[in-house]
């Protein structure tokens, strides 16, 4: 018997995406760092513990059941998850250090990609996808040697 992929919902998922592109626009208006601490600490608990208090708060609010809503793969929300809170380490960081360029680089990139991925496109997905095919492609030409 083969087993489901895990999968999340995707209005969780979009609650998240909503989550990291807000606190981003909010150090952007307040100039306070801390808050990129919000979506970085919701994003660790999740990676390492499961257990992602945003999507957890915004569970409580699914009219149907989890079952009933757009699937989206765990493991590829992992690998999203993994680059949000890489940017957010790297532009909370940058912001401490008064490196505001390499900050506002950070967190625009975050911020873009979860507002393009809200719009339907996730450029996360799409990098998870072409390395796959890489490493695909490069298993493919050793096996031909």
């Amino acid at each position: 018997m083969k087993k489901e992929p895990a999968s999340i919902p995707r209005p969780l998922v979009r609650t998240n995406q909503w989550f990291i592109f807000l606190s981003v626009c909010a150090t952007w208006l307040t100039g306070q760092a801390w808050i990129l601490l919000l979506p970085l600490f919701a994003g660790l608990l999740g990676m390492f513990f499961d257990f992602n208090p945003v999507m957890k708060v915004a569970a409580l609010f699914l009219r149907k059941s989890p079952s009933a809503y757009i699937p989206e793969d765990k493991d590829q929300q992992q690998f999203n998850q993994l680059i949000a809170i890489s940017l957010l380490a790297l532009g909370f960081i940058s912001y401490t250090l008064n490196w505001t360029g390499l900050a506002i680089a950070a967190t625009a990139m975050v911020a873009a990609a979860s507002f393009i991925a809200i719009l339907g496109f996730c450029i996360g997905c799409f990098i998870r996808y072409r390395w796959l095919q890489y490493r695909y492609q490069k298993t493919q030409n050793h096996k031909d040697l």
